[in-house]
């Protein structure tokens, strides 16, 4: 039969792996250089968000700061803005690139850009999806292990199917992502809280952050390779 968490298939993960490490490792570089890079207007994050709001009609959403590091996000139910402490606060290239970034993702909420729409919809049920998809890919390989092969396999063929459902969620949310930066960087431009010549530098930030939503459907992605490679071996 084959069955096994620890197994041959697991080398199928591997590129993927290295895939993430890197873009982490480059996220975390870009931030860190950008960081300690003062934008020449000397305006904070939480400044740039608050104008790039006001001027696209968002005077409602509230901006708050929160705790830890690139642990900014935007909320579409509270239409509230978190920024960590750095970006909140921090005149920095990186501060108003992702203060930005997380404001071009209010502006998709006010315009309901149908990709957002879609990732918020789908969102609550794909959480479900994947607490439940593991633990019913293990039941199912018990169940097979223990001779019963039809059951077995129907829990495992559920569970393949909830994992199916992880993957169209990241799949939505990298057009969800890149556009974010898009509407970022022109925002950044248009008024004037960056100059042209630093341009460069909020892109790689941007840039190194989407990244990191591609690396996590490369490992969703291999993930269910794999499964299936599991799943025909029976």
């Amino acid at each position: 039969m084959g069955y096994g968490m620890f197994d041959p298939t697991f080398v199928l993960l591997i590129p993927a792996m290295i895939f993430a490490f890197y873009a982490q490792t480059k996220v975390q570089s870009a931030y860190r250089t950008y960081a300690g890079v003062r934008n020449r207007k000397g305006i904070t994050g939480a400044e740039a968000a608050r104008l790039i709001l006001d001027r696209n009609g968002l005077g409602h959403v509230e901006i708050r700061m929160t705790q830890g590091k690139l642990t900014d996000h935007y909320d579409p139910r509270k239409k509230v803005m978190m920024l960590s402490s750095a970006v909140y606060g921090e005149p920095s290239i990186a501060s108003v690139s992702i203060a930005a970034h997380e404001a071009g993702h209010a502006i998709q909420d006010g315009q309901h850009y149908p990709a957002l729409r879609v990732r918020n919809t789908i969102a609550p049920l794909v959480s479900i999806a994947s607490n439940l998809s593991w633990p019913l890919l293990l039941l199912g390989i018990i169940i097979i292990g223990a001779g019963y092969y039809s059951g077995g396999n129907m829990i495992f063929n559920i569970g393949i199917f909830l994992f199916v459902g992880v993957i169209i969620f990241h799949a939505v949310t990298l057009p969800v992502e890149f556009n974010a930066s898009r509407r970022a960087v022109n925002q950044l431009l248009d008024l004037g809280i960056i100059l042209e010549e630093e341009r460069s530098g909020a892109r790689k930030v941007l840039s190194a952050a989407a990244l990191t939503y591609v690396a996590a459907l490369a490992v969703a992605v291999s993930n269910l390779i794999r499964i299936l490679a599991i799943r025909g071996r029976n």
